[in-house]
């Protein structure tokens, strides 16, 4: 079957194919009557007429596209953020086009012949913010996700309260009565690792003592490192605090080759609330990211800059979800 053409709701309603363009693209009042415009309307809905999206936009000198940059799709959390900008972006015809950059493979120079012709704009986290210079983004607008709001290169800023998240875990922690502190921290150069080990030192001292040591966000790697703070001479942490669910889970594996149990000897705290939190036993107390809604906040801003407004917006709650893996400190 033949796809309608603009020609032919121009003919079934008896105007010309600039005024079914008028209608069709809203900017019909003021230029065409409300009978003429209600006319070509019921005639593109009764031919089950789409205006040609990709004419139109090349026109405008629009793609109405996004490009989304990510560290991997393996992580849960980034493949929410998709999920949560790809809706916001569907709702205002927009596309999302995803750009992975995983930590120790790097980008390729560049995903499209030129990105400033098939971008509007271009939506990145902080630990992925390396593979933007590959990008040739020059002059697009660029919001980033859970990044230094100071930075100057972005037009817009979307942060989780990173800072509140460590708050309400020391506060859970020094409620049970743990004051010998091991951070198990991300040895990932970013800024959200930097906030949560800064908010994590101010919020401890001078109430309990705090250990920290650097790990490679896999479970295997945290397990190791676990494994040598946990063995280390003298006084064993009681709370340990990983900056990750998944750093998490391989200092639990690491507890139990020590023979400690979880949580009688070693309350352990995650951070995000992947799945992984409940697959493992026993389940983790961690602080729920809304990473859905940091796509979706992420697109609403790019949308605003491209509009030519100003984004501004409070830094979005987190919460922590108290589970199996944290209990009162142990008695000496």
């Amino acid at each position: 079957m033949t796809r309608p053409t603009s020609r032919d709701v121009a003919g079934a309603a008896g105007v010309s194919q600039a005024t079914v363009s008028l209608v069709l693209g809203d900017k019909w009042q003021g230029r065409v009557s409300e009978r003429t415009a209600g006319l070509v309307r019921d005639a593109a809905a009764r031919l089950g007429y789409r205006p040609n999206l990709a004419a139109r936009n090349l026109r405008l000198g629009s793609t109405r596209t996004a490009l989304l940059v990510v560290p991997a799709l393996t992580n849960e959390f980034f493949a929410r953020v998709y999920t949560g900008a790809a809706r916001v972006a569907a709702e205002h015809g927009f596309g999302v086009v995803l750009y992975p950059s995983p930590e120790g493979t790097g980008p390729a120079r560049d995903p499209f012949a030129s990105a400033r012709a098939a971008l509007d704009g271009v939506i990145a986290s902080s630990m992925a913010a390396g593979a933007l210079d590959a990008l040739g983004r020059d002059g697009l607008p660029l919001v980033m996700l859970d990044s230094d709001p100071s930075a100057g290169a972005a037009a817009a800023h979307v942060n989780l309260a990173m800072a509140d998240g460590m708050r309400q875990i020391t506060e859970h922690l020094l409620g049970h009565g743990h004051r010998r502190f091991l951070h198990l921290a991300s040895a990932v150069d970013s800024w959200t690792f930097d906030v949560r080990a800064d908010a994590l030192n101010a919020l401890l001292r001078p109430h309990a003592t705090l250990r920290t040591v650097r790990s490679p966000l896999t479970a295997d790697g945290a397990r190791t490192a676990a494994l040598a703070a946990l063995s280390a001479p003298g006084d064993r942490p009681t709370a340990l605090v990983c900056d990750d669910d998944i750093l998490a889970a391989g200092a639990c594996k690491a507890a139990r080759r020590l023979g400690l149990r979880v949580p009688e000897d070693l309350s352990v705290t995650g951070f995000d609330d992947l799945a992984l939190a409940t697959a493992v036993d026993p389940e983790l107390t961690t602080v729920r990211l809304p990473a859905e809604q940091v796509g979706e906040q992420g697109m609403t801003a790019l949308l605003t800059v491209l509009d030519g407004g100003a984004w501004t917006a409070p830094d979005i709650p987190v919460r922590l979800v108290v589970r199996d893996s944290t209990g009162p400190a142990p008695v000496r």
